[in-house]
């Protein structure tokens, strides 16, 4: 038995050891871009070069998410968890020592793995080891390491390049992953889909294949052309490998992501919800970086402490409880919506409220910051309660693909927006103002499609 009807005994040390597993995932996604620079002088690397060790892990992990998450099922949400670590660390000490581009590509396609597997398992366990009217606080907590990644990964990037030299970013995960390790193996439970079910390796390999060639068509498109026959070819075969996946998953007996899911209008709000919200704020935040330091003129490591206001605000909140109390008086529709307005708000307050000055800026972080720790535990809490318990890791799975997918999407959509806007002789200020709006627009627009599918289900079920 896991966990009496409080929840696990140790579930806060789990908690805290799980996301230590999460946290270093998140800093090796943002401290590499702060590495480029020299990565292109002291491995000659080449734009193509750049954009693979970037890329390299983030079509591996995206498109073994739902994978992993359902091996976590059936294999046991434990063992997945220490390999996903495992493989973590092995990958970066490959990275760190690497010699040549290849190498270091090759290295980061290794940690995607890895990557996968932490954080598919990570969210699944936390799903296991809390009572239902716990899981809101603890995804909260789950859900704050994800800000601190964003806003630790260039600081300690930053700090790390001005004193060692790059592969130090990568080797400083190996003692991380040790630690992680031991505490795994003596604090978290075992826990499984208890009907083991047959693998679905004909949906693996479809999902696998469709995912990462829908996200490498989108991260190729700003680079290529939306039109070109790389980002169409790529496009073509994601749709078909996808809807040859969802047909073998409504008519294999065991299938791996069940289509029935779908059927249940808190899993299609909520879904429906995530891709429009992480578009708008994904996009929305990759244009922030270059508004700070081409608009207001800041240094990487000055952009990097100016955005922490964010982090910090979803931090407190969350840690603190605030945001699970306000969303159990509220109603998750109610949070949801509350969320999306605070952070649609903040991304109108960085395109319109500043005038050459940060003061615009760090309203619009805080408020943005308000919205998430409010609003993205209410949205994973609602994918996941929707999916069976015995189910969790391909819930978490499907959590990751839609923060994955949507991420890519705005960075790419936003960012043609800017193009779009700069072509037409708009200044630089002005493009990013106009990449801001189409985002907020996007969350409010993910908000109320969410909040109002979750109402109308909350109402089917009364």
């Amino acid at each position: 038995m896991l966990y009496t009807s409080q929840g696990h005994p140790q579930r806060w040390l789990i908690l805290g050891v799980i996301c230590l597993a999460q946290l270093t995932v998140l800093l090796d996604n943002t401290v590499l871009n702060v590495a480029i620079p020299s990565l292109t002088r002291e491995l000659h690397a080449a734009t193509s070069d750049i954009q693979w060790m970037i890329n390299a892990y983030s079509l591996v992990q995206s498109g073994l998410l739902l994978t992993a998450g359902s091996a976590a099922d059936r294999y046991g949400r434990k063992k997945m968890l220490i390999t996903g670590l495992v493989l973590f660390g092995a990958g970066s000490l490959v990275a760190g020592l690497a010699g040549s581009t290849g190498q270091l590509i090759a290295a980061r396609a290794g940690m995607g793995i890895g990557g996968a597997l932490l954080m598919t398992t990570t969210l699944a366990v936390a799903m296991q080891i809390f009572a239902p009217e716990e899981q809101p606080k603890a995804i909260g907590i789950w859900s704050a390491v994800n800000a601190l990644g964003f806003a630790g990964g260039p600081l300690i990037g930053g700090f790390v390049l001005d004193h060692f030299w790059w592969g130090a970013i990568f080797l400083l995960n190996l003692p991380v992953a040790a630690l992680a390790v031991v505490a795994v193996v003596i604090l978290v439970p075992e826990s499984r889909n208890p009907r083991g079910d047959r693998p679905d390796l004909a949906g693996a390999v479809l999902s696998t294949i469709g995912m990462a060639s829908l996200v490498y068509a989108i991260i190729s498109g700003p680079g290529h052309g939306w039109t070109s026959a790389r980002v169409l070819v790529t496009a073509a075969v994601a749709v078909l490998v996808l809807g040859a996946f969802a047909w073998w998953e409504s008519r294999t007996e065991e299938p791996m992501l069940d289509i029935h899911f779908f059927r249940d209008r808190r899993f299609t709000g909520a879904v429906a919800g995530a891709v429009l919200i992480v578009f708008g704020m994904g996009g929305a935040l990759f244009l922030l970086t270059q508004h700070l330091q081409f608009v207001l003129g800041y240094e990487p490591l000055e952009a990097g402490l100016r955005t922490a206001p964010l982090a910090l605000t979803v931090v407190v909140l969350n840690f603190s409880g605030l945001s699970a109390k306000w969303s159990a008086k509220l109603g998750t529709p109610a949070s949801i919506a509350l969320g999306m307005v605070c952070m649609s708000a903040g991304l109108v307050s960085i395109a319109e409220v500043d005038s050459g000055g940060y003061a615009g800026t760090l309203l619009g972080l805080l408020l943005i910051g308000a919205g998430c720790a409010v609003a993205n535990p209410a949205m994973a809490h609602a994918i996941m309660s929707a999916i069976p318990r015995e189910k969790a890791g391909v819930g978490a799975g499907i959590n990751g693909t839609l923060a994955e997918f949507g991420n890519g999407l705005g960075v790419a959509v936003l960012g043609a927006v800017l193009s779009s806007s700069m072509a037409s002789g708009r200044s630089l200020s002005a493009g990013l103002g106009a990449g801001q709006l189409v985002g907020a627009a996007a969350v409010l627009a993910g908000g109320f499609v969410a909040a109002g599918l979750l109402r109308r289900a909350e109402r089917v079920s009364a």
